[in-house]
């Protein structure tokens, strides 16, 4: 065998062996615990083992999976199910819209199939709905509430749905420690996905940043995880604000200082998994000229040299973060240039984990970011990729927000294009979240009174949210292309929105009445961290809901079990009764214990709000603060919301397919997908199908 052909062997192995093993051949990282690098001899030689032994039977299980597949597509009603997700698409605004003709792609599909309000969960958060779709429980059954919970051991908030965890055995010389054991990330959500069941049957799955999807799972197909895939710092999300100058407040990411005239300046990024000091890597802004001679700013990192604009972003930009000989850990950003004359400012997205060279597992097969990357370049991979943190602190403004949301939604589009081109047979669901970040940020437009509104311009991007349903519709239209005959489609969001006028401290409410103490002379510090244990009965956390301080359950509990009813009776009763002048601000109580039937009740808060239209929890209750103020205005631009009694903010459904229930639910979706390609439904499902029979 030539050189060349024992090359192209040797590669072919490698490909074969990717696909076949869906374990990540990189690092993990995980928030404080750095990375565990997973390239040990040890782990080495089982993975080429396990690597060698998948590339074996590749035959065997290919023809397999092939008759699974011919057999569930003898029962099928369609060979393709389309499902384009609208994160957020409220039907209130798309009735308006399609009243006025300006939805004709959504109002076409209306006519001619079925148009529905579609149930979300309770509550009405993305990660608890999206899991509700992906799995067919509700939140006692998939045990995602909230996006954070709560430790029972110390309090401390911690991400619901999942843990990153580093490596358990280290040979340390001196202050360095070298991994000799695997890390990895594990996920939290309980049940199954429906995607999951179709690939005991042969259904091939192409999954596409769906919530909740990290880290990816083992399926028959392909997965790009979508919210709460972390920044390669470990964060949900850090930018950095490179000026010359201190912001006028507090920001929440990340600020390097650099000098008025440019420099070299150390970004900050992951933690060392040799060390565990931080890992920085420099870029450099400096003063050039053009082929014409005119002066300009540029930014070097790198080999990469890149013209800085004012208000334009550059491409993405690799960051090489280097811990150690052959230990480097590989990120991407996108720099925005707010300021360049006499001062410097800079900003920085969120370093994202790069697709092309994963340092976690955030698609499966583990090559298929790589593949993605290569084809199209390099593309957001951070779950919540739209910073609304730095519009919110008013560190870029609201067209430079667009043009990073829009960004994003473009490389989403060719990602779904690209499946849809190639899907023959199957199961093909896309997220798109550009709906819902527009809306948080931008509802505001649609409210002359919003509390949000003062001191700032109503009118520059006053169609932003309409103009963005309309760009929603020329998605579904495109979508439309590749449905033929034998192709279902569905076009769905997960809630609606509402507006968001004012917050409540719930935790205020629960000091006032006695249920909740503050330790005497502490700060109103965040996450709980002012609260006196020995004499608190419930306390909140997060966006979801109320937990009682149990006895036996968390670490200093009080309530002894048999009190456990009544403490919640009392409030509920209170909660409902509140007022806010003549506004009642909590529509009802959902007491998890009572009204959910899933095996996974005690792992989120007892009690859930189910907030009035206008009202939410507020910001500092969220963190875990307690002050004295029960109710407040929402000044900031995050101006709409969907956290309210979940009968407020139903989603929607368009869909080709008959139906025969009046009654359409978000968790009745996966039944109906399986119904389709006549996969029997399992019994942990709570949904069922909606198909007509």
């Amino acid at each position: 065998m030539s050189s060349s052909r024992a090359r192209h062997a040797a590669h072919a192995f490698v490909l074969v062996a990717l696909l076949a093993l869906p374990a990540s051949a990189h690092a993990y990282i995980g928030p404080g615990a750095g990375f565990a690098l997973i390239s040990s001899f040890v782990t080495l030689a089982v993975a080429f083992a396990a690597a060698f032994f998948a590339a074996f039977t590749l035959p065997v299980r290919a023809a397999i999976r092939g008759w699974k597949r011919r057999r569930s597509l003898r029962r099928a009603r369609a060979r393709r199910v389309i499902v384009l997700g609208l994160d957020g698409l409220d039907p209130r605004i798309c009735d308006e819209l399609m009243a006025r003709g300006e939805l004709p792609n959504l109002s076409k599909l209306r006519d001619e199939g079925a148009y529905r309000r579609l149930e979300t969960s309770m509550p009405a958060l993305s990660p608890v709905a999206w899991s509700t779709f992906a799995t067919s429980t509700d939140c006692s059954g998939h045990g995602i509430y909230d996006f954070i919970a709560r430790d029972p051991r110390s309090y401390a908030p911690q991400l619901s749905s999942s843990e990153v965890y580093g490596s358990t055995r280290v040979i340390r010389l001196g202050p360095i420690r070298i991994p000799i054991s695997r890390g990895g990330v594990r996920g939290l959500r309980r049940s199954r996905t429906f995607w999951s069941v179709l690939s005991d049957h042969g259904v091939f799955s192409s999954v596409l940043r769906v919530p909740i999807t990290f880290p990816v799972e083992k399926i028959d197909g392909v997965m790009v995880a979508g919210m709460c895939v972390p920044d390669l710092r470990g964060t949900q999300g850090s930018f950095t604000l490179l000026s010359s100058e201190a912001p006028a407040r507090e920001i929440g990411g990340v600020r390097v200082s650099i000098p008025a005239e440019g420099g070299t300046v150390e970004i900050p990024g992951p933690p060392s998994p040799l060390d565990g000091g931080v890992v920085t890597t420099a870029v450099t802004i400096r003063r050039a000229r053009n082929k014409r001679g005119e002066e300009r700013f540029e930014l070097v990192a790198g080999s990469e040299v890149i013209a800085l604009d004012v208000g334009r972003y550059t491409p993405w930009v690799r960051l090489p973060f280097r811990a150690g000989r052959g230990v480097t850990m590989h990120g991407i950003a996108r720099f925005l240039p707010v300021s360049l004359n006499g001062s410097i400012a800079v900003y920085m997205t969120p370093i994202h984990i790069d697709p092309e060279k994963p340092a976690l597992p955030i698609s499966h097969p583990s090559v298929f970011s790589v593949y993605l990357a290569k084809l199209q370049g390099a593309f957001a991979t951070l779950g919540l990729a739209e910073d609304t943190g730095a519009l919110n602190d008013d560190v870029i403004d609201e067209q430079g927000f667009l043009d990073q949301a829009y960004g994003i939604h473009d490389e989403r589009r060719a990602m779904w294009f690209h499946t849809l081109d190639r899907l023959r047979n199957g199961l093909a669901v896309c997220v798109f979240d550009v709906s819902d970040r527009l809306q948080h940020m931008f509802y505001r437009y649609l409210d002359p009174t919003h509390p949000a509104n003062a001191g700032r311009d109503t009118t520059r991007h006053a169609d932003a949210l309409h103009d963005m349903y309309r760009r929603m519709d020329v998605l579904v239209g495109e979508t439309m292309r590749y449905v033929d005959k034998k192709t279902a489609v569905f076009v769905i969001s997960d809630h609606g929105f509402s507006n968001f006028r004012r917050g409540v401290n719930l935790n205020a409410w629960l000091e006032r009445e006695g249920l909740l103490a503050v330790r005497e002379g502490a700060a109103p510090g965040e996450y709980l961290s002012a609260v006196d244990w020995s004499r608190t009965q419930a306390y909140a956390l997060g966006l979801g809901g109320i937990y009682v301080n149990r006895k036996g359950r968390e670490r200093q509990g009080i309530v002894e079990e048999r009190d456990v009813a009544a403490v919640k009776k009392r409030i509920e009763d209170g909660l409902v009764a509140l007022r806010d002048g003549d506004a009642r601000p909590i529509r009802r109580m959902v007491d998890v214990e009572r009204d959910m039937k899933g095996p996974y009740r005690s792992v989120g808060p007892d009690l859930l709000p189910g907030y009035e239209a206008g009202y939410r929890v507020s910001w500092d209750c969220a963190k875990g603060c307690v002050r004295p103020e029960l109710f407040e205005d929402n000044t900031r631009r995050w101006s709409g919301d969907h956290c309210v009694d979940s009968h407020i903010v139903p989603g929607v459904m368009f869909t080709n397919v008959p139906l025969s229930k009046s009654d359409s639910r978000l968790i009745d979706m996966g039944p109906t997908v399986l119904d389709i390609f006549g996969v029997p439904v399992p019994g942990y499902m709570a949904g069922r199908s909606m198909l007509q029979r």
